[in-house]
């Protein structure tokens, strides 16, 4: 009778060919079949299921661990053979069962060789780590196993008089010979311990602190890619995971190392170089190394993953299928690559399985007699040799083009010729004025200037790229002030090799840093605390406009495995400093080229990022303070942004206008071990939240937050009821207070309280006013800013008269007073004024001139001073103007057209300096 998990209505699967093509065509198989009596019943009736669970109870009742291990591996390679040749088991199922067997196997042989010298010990303190397939779970039929052996002294279970060293090495030897060793039985795995730290050194076993010694100071670049899939496999599992976090800053580096990635680049050439023979796709061909072969698709996965992963934790796949997918989801690798060389992969794994099942021998190579190639390409269900031979070619070129591409990209091409002219020559070729001044300085970069110049490897680094910096130099707008700012960025750096190694890999990466360097003095302020913010800019999305909230906050709480409060501090000031860095780079980028990157879309995209940040932080900060207080029932905290962080409209040199509030009853306590009454609870939680988007840390700051507009300002506490918030506006703010509330909205809260805080906002802007105060109270509050905060210069287009503020100030005048168009964006406010008939129509166009100068003019003149002459181009474009003069021109008309409304609003004249 057939089971319920047959296969048999499946018109792909075809039991009883399957059947007969193992018999015929592979004799590994056909014993198998034949010593295996009741299995090949089992499987000739399509129950797979039940095929699986006989072959992993085969062996069960037998005593002697390496007999038992080696009747179930017998087993389970002949059910997932004819299970695959039928089309039953997708090959994913057949490498995840096969390489479960292989942790079970493994653990069995630790506990096994534990207990011949200590009978009743428990296993602990010795673990395997796989690592390759069988860490990835990608196990092939007859594939060896690479585990790492380590231990803990302290722990290991051994008799009162050894070694613990000793005793290591002796569970090692016994865990290769019972898997190792070929017996009337067959054997298990082929054991190869040869990925071990120093393997031609070192013991089979080595302590855990030996080997977290050895990967945090000597490992090489390919001991890092073999980390990607390592996983703890077998015997004390929590200390294997726990050694790969310590590890886990060498293999995910967040910072880029471009020397560890030459050193993939150089593996990758070699494996090619070395694997020669077996290149051209015909008899002999390796699928495995062979050009476009499974080793190279492994590869270009992997090699993504060490450039990325480290910022990227989604980046952190062991399969090679879900690396990939994880690489396009990222945008790093395009969704039509990632998908065929996940599609040649499974294809080119499901023909090394074949060519395995034949003799169960590790072979990735097709034969070169025809008639065994004949042999295995029927096996596979196709007609000829000559068939499988045309569908491999096919594969390999897609594949082995796709990986020419990552080797044109990351692989040496030959050393680098340094300059053997004189450096005054070179500078006065590049037509740089004073070449002998400028050689005296550039010569006084390696005489000890600069720390980061003092090794003999970094001056060597920098030779190689002088000439490159040179240029680039010469090329920028204006050479002197970029000179000048890559000094600054030199003084700043602790060691330059990393980033000349970066621009020597990407040497137009070079241009954009010089263009930074040149007109964006904020971007290079950063830079110069942090190079790593280079990094971002090699992916194609840096220079994508950020997605939505949700999908910001989902990438800042990618935080690492078990890392802390501290540790997401940190994960967010990196990120939000990279997003920021990137979209300044955007603007600066955009204006310089063909694409033109909109300012306010950049100033929404910040708004965004922002929003995230205090999602992510206020969320932690709150479970961080739930731990020692508890929680108060019915009541939870709410945040409001007021500003342009309410009109989601943020520059990069905006801080945070925040109110912080809470729903629920104010005379409420919290219910944990040091419980805290509302009142107190909230402050002192906001005040962790400010902390926590405020404070600095090792990761640098993040935000300024200003909370001076709370009701009842500086005298009031942080945070207060949304009752109390409700009543003090009702009741007691002033006309600025209304106006703020403007540009208000609900950041942070569950949805009911902030459809609450919501309609509290909305009652107030709704209320009926008295026209002349309301009138007296703006330009008297419009007239005290104008006299205590003047422009800060000619570009200061915020606080000149005619300017943004004016605007706003005239904006909600009429929003109060009118109770409409009331939006906190601030140009759909103007729109919905427009509308109305109560601003002139060229008011919009004058908003989003100002808006994009203000966004623009924030990293290339934050002064509000007129920019140096090569940088004008810049500013001009990003307003859509073409050139400075229309530029000028543009901004004195929108500032005439915001003081005619003034005028025809307020009945008051504005003088506008030109």
């Amino acid at each position: 009778m057939i089971g319920t998990n047959a296969a048999t209505d499946n018109a792909a699967t075809d039991w009883a060919h399957a059947l007969h093509r193992a018999r015929t065509e592979a004799p590994f198989l056909c014993r198998g079949l034949e010593r295996l009596p009741d299995l090949a019943d089992l499987l000739a009736a399509g129950r797979i299921e039940d095929a699986l669970a006989a072959a992993h109870a085969a062996g069960r009742s037998e005593p002697d661990t390496g007999v038992a291990l080696r009747r179930q591996r017998l087993a389970l390679a002949v059910a997932l053979a004819i299970g695959d040749l039928a089309g039953a088991l997708p090959l994913a199922r057949i490498m995840a069962e096969l390489s479960t067997f292989a942790d079970q196997a493994l653990d069995a042989a630790i506990i096994a060789a534990m207990r011949r010298r200590v009978p009743d010990a428990e296993p602990q303190g010795f673990s395997a780590i796989a690592l390759g397939k069988h860490g990835a779970g990608e196990l092939n039929y007859s594939s060896d196993i690479d585990p790492i052996l380590l231990y803990d002294p302290d722990l290991l279970p051994r008799r009162e008089r050894d070694d613990p060293a000793e005793c290591a090495q002796r569970i090692a030897r016994t865990v290769v010979e019972l898997l190792s060793a070929v017996t009337s039985e067959g054997y298990v795995f082929r054991v190869d311990l040869r990925l071990r730290p120093a393997a031609e050194v070192t013991p089979l076993a080595l302590p855990f602190v030996a080997a977290i010694t050895h990967y945090e100071s000597s490992a090489l670049a390919w001991e890092r890619a073999a980390y990607i899939r390592a996983r703890p496999a077998a015997g004390d599992v929590a200390a294997g995971q726990a050694f790969l976090d310590a590890i886990r800053p060498f293999v995910w580096r967040r910072s880029l190392d471009f020397g560890a990635i030459a050193e993939i680049g150089r593996l990758t050439t070699r494996i090619r170089d070395h694997y020669a023979g077996g290149q051209a796709v015909g008899p002999g061909y390796d699928l495995k190394r062979g050009r476009g072969g499974i080793r190279e698709v492994e590869f270009f996965a992997q090699t993504h993953q060490l450039i990325h992963g480290g910022r990227n934790p989604a980046l952190r796949q062991r399969g090679t299928r879900a690396a990939l997918d994880a690489l396009a989801e990222a945008g790093i690798v395009a969704a039509e690559d990632a998908a065929l060389l996940g599609e040649s992969y499974d294809r080119l794994r499901t023909l090394e399985h074949r060519l395995q099942m034949v003799a169960d021998q590790q072979t990735h190579s097709l034969p070169t007699d025809p008639a065994q190639l004949d042999a295995v390409a029927r096996l596979d269900g196709l007609p000829s040799g000559a068939a499988l031979v045309d569908e491999l070619a096919q594969i390999s070129e897609a594949v082995g083009s796709r990986f020419d591409g990552l080797i044109a990209t990351y692989a040496p091409t030959g050393a680098v010729p340094v300059t053997t002219r004189p450096l005054e020559q070179e500078l006065k070729a590049l037509g740089f004025a004073e070449p002998a001044v400028l050689a005296a300085r550039i010569e006084s970069w390696e005489n000890g200037q600069y720390r980061a110049l003092r090794s003999a490897e970094a001056r060597a680094a920098f030779a190689r790229l002088r000439e490159t910096l040179l240029g680039a130099l010469a090329a920028a707008p204006d050479p002197e002030r970029a000179l000048a700012r890559w000094e600054g960025l030199l003084a700043g750096l602790p060691s330059a090799i990393n980033i000349f190694q970066l621009l020597e890999a990407r040497p137009a990466l070079l241009g954009v840093v010089m263009r930074v360097l040149a007109h964006a003095p904020t971007l290079a302020d950063e830079l110069a605390r942090r190079s790593d913010l280079l990094d971002t800019l090699i992916d194609r999305s840096a220079f994508d406009l950020p997605g939505s909230v949700a999908s910001l906050a989902a990438e800042f709480r990618r935080c690492e495995a078990g890392d802390d409060y501290q540790c997401l501090l940190d994960a967010v000031r990196r990120k939000v400093g990279e997003w920021r860095f990137a979209l300044g780079v955007q603007l600066i980028e955009s204006q310089t080229g063909e694409a033109w990157r909109d300012p306010l879309d950049v100033a929404a995209a910040l708004s965004r990022i922002a929003e995230a940040a205090i999602l992510v932080l206020a969320e932690a900060a709150r479970a961080e303070f739930v731990r020692p207080h508890g929680r108060i029932t019915g009541s939870e905290l709410v945040i409001l942004g007021l500003g342009r962080l309410g009109g989601a409209a943020l520059t990069h040199a905006s801080d945070l206008d925040l109110v912080f509030l809470f729903s629920g009853d104010h005379t409420g306590e919290s219910d944990g071990g040091r419980p805290l009454g509302s009142t107190l609870y909230y402050n002192r939680l906001t005040q962790r939240v400010i902390a926590a988007l405020s404070a600095p840390t090792a990761a640098g700051a993040l935000y300024e937050v200003d909370v001076r507009l709370r009701p009842s300002g500086a005298q009031g506490p942080i945070a207060v009821s949304l009752d109390s918030f409700a009543r003090y506006q009702r009741e007691d703010a002033w006309t600025w207070e209304h106006m703020a509330l403007c540009r208000a909205r609900p950041l942070f809260g569950t949805d009911e309280d902030c459809a609450a805080l919501a309609a509290i906002i909305d009652t107030v802007l709704h209320r009926p006013r008295d026209r002349d105060k309301l009138r007296t109270d703006v330009l008297a509050m419009r007239a005290e800013m104008a006299l205590h905060k003047p422009p800060a210069g000619p570009l200061d287009v915020k606080l000149a008269r005619g300017g943004l503020v004016d605007l706003e100030f005239m904006v909600h005048y009429l929003q109060l007073r009118e109770r409409t168009a009331l939006d906190p964006d601030l140009g759909l406010a103007v729109d919905g004024l427009i509308a109305a008939g109560l601003l002139s129509p060229p008011l919009r166009a004058a908003h989003d001139l100002l808006a994009r100068l203000l966004i623009v003019v924030r990293l290339v003149a934050p002064d509000g001073r007129y920019p140096p002459e090569a940088s004008r181009a810049i500013v001009a474009r990003a307003c859509g103007l073409a050139d400075w003069p229309g530029l000028l021109t543009a901004v004195l008309a929108a500032r005439r057209a915001i003081a005619a409304c003034w005028h025809t609003v307020f009945d008051e004249e504005l003088e506008i300096c030109e």
